[in-house]
């Protein structure tokens, strides 16, 4: 069988790196901010773009590259690149193909985080956004285009809200529009969905979450499906297509082609730029993640559904947001794009609103009080008292977050110990 045809579980265990006679089992961590050369021919090659290698880990590391290389082709794309965290991913994604007087059409439905970077940071810096529903119509989304539009962003699950982006309607619209559709996959991970398959042309991470499982590593990724075609929308894309006078005039475009322009550009300018690497101890805790996650998700999977049914029929719960449980709005788009299950987070509201949900929470005894989600262990928040506690409760029905709203985290632990956790917690 071919490397590219092999199961997901053997992907997330052995892709990425293969070892040659007598070399480390293990992706071994290059702890080393710098690489030795012989020549300064030999370096000069590398700073020109006209060889591979490394010279400073500010750019690459060949631990990050080997786990790079492992989620690239877990999600089907051909090439990828490490990050210091998820927010860096998505901010270098979008801003490796945005410019002052861009502008950027995204879901509304995203993590309040990367919201904030696109609705407050990179407005200053010139760069506009209109937000839609996820649930907008194609001739909403058409409308929601400019003639300055670079890019179209969605998660495939959103935090907190856990609506599912039907990613084949949203890429169709970008395409359309001669942009490429940038996908957060972080909840499902590319266990449950892979957005590339669909159409997707960019996917980001926060690898923090579910591909490290274990809350050791703050860390984000970037995927390229190097199907995008760059030069046939050359005039919207000048950074890929037009000579770049700060590498000796290389077009990446032309030079890389569509497989591995977006991400070599994407080190050679911003990374360099921005300087936001990921550690290669980082990376080597990442991967030892990775290699249980096609475990580690159906469990996920599986405790979030059984925890969503059993809170649905519970008289002290409003209503549970969970996409794989059957009634939910976005149950068929789940279906559709994540039929093996899609992720451990749930989010449920309690009857009599922020007192509620405080007294709830403090009888908790399995499930912690995070600001943090897609564990081994499960956690829960209740914004009202936590991150969103400077609103009034008018404030966050508002916003979508009502007062008595809990955001639960299910990990790794028996089911049944869940329930029987929430049932005392309830009562």
């Amino acid at each position: 069988m071919s490397e590219t045809k092999r199961g997901i579980g053997t992907k997330c265990v052995q892709a990425g790196y293969t070892p040659g006679n007598g070399e480390p089992r293990q992706i071994p961590i290059v702890q080393s901010t710098t690489f030795k050369y012989d020549t300064s021919e030999d370096m000069g090659k590398l700073f020109d773009l006209e060889a591979s290698g490394y010279f400073y880990t500010r750019l690459q590391n060949p631990t990050n590259d080997h786990v790079a290389a492992k989620i690239a082709e877990l999600e089907g794309g051909t090439a990828g690149m490490l990050t210091s965290s998820g927010q860096a991913a998505n901010f270098f994604a979008l801003f490796n193909i945005c410019e002052t007087g861009s502008h950027i059409v995204s879901s509304s439905s995203i993590y309040g985080g990367t919201f904030n970077l696109i609705a407050v940071t990179m407005k200053k810096m010139g760069i506009d956004v209109t937000f839609v529903s996820p649930d907008a119509t194609e001739e909403e989304l058409d409308a929601a285009f400019r003639e300055n539009t670079r890019a179209m962003f969605g998660e495939t699950i959103a935090n907190p809200a856990l609506t599912v982006l039907d990613i084949e309607k949203f890429a169709k619209a970008a395409h359309r529009h001669g942009v490429p559709l940038i996908v957060d996959n972080t909840f499902p991970t590319p266990v449950h969905c892979r957005p590339i398959e669909w159409g997707a042309d960019i996917v980001t991470h926060s690898t923090t979450k579910y591909m490290d499982g274990h809350g050791t590593a703050v860390g984000g990724a970037i995927v390229d499906s190097g199907r995008f075609d760059w030069m046939a929308h050359a005039e919207k894309f000048p950074g890929l297509t037009t000579p770049d006078d700060s590498y000796h005039g290389i077009t990446y475009a032309e030079k890389f082609g569509k497989e591995g322009a977006f991400i070599t550009k994407c080190t050679a300018q911003l990374m360099r730029d921005f300087g936001c690497i990921q550690s290669p101890q980082h990376a080597f805790y990442l991967n030892l993640g990775l290699e249980s996650l096609h475990v580690r998700m159906k469990r996920h999977a599986e405790n979030g559904l059984a925890v969503a049914e059993f809170l649905a029929d519970r008289p002290e719960v409003i209503r549970v947001s969970y996409p794989g449980l059957k009634g939910d709005p976005y149950h068929e788009l789940c279906v559709k794009y994540m039929p093996e299950g899609s992720c451990g987070v749930v989010s449920f509201e309690l009857k009599g609103g922020r007192a509620a949900a405080e007294a709830f929470m403090k009888k908790l005894k399995l499930a912690a009080i995070e600001t943090h989600v897609a564990d081994a262990r499960s956690c829960c928040l209740n914004p009202a008292t936590s991150t969103h506690r400077q609103l009034t409760d008018e404030q966050l029905e508002a916003a979508g977050i009502p007062a008595g709203l809990v955001r639960m985290s299910c990990g790794l632990e028996d089911a049944a110990d869940l329930i029987a956790d929430l049932e005392q917690a309830l009562a």
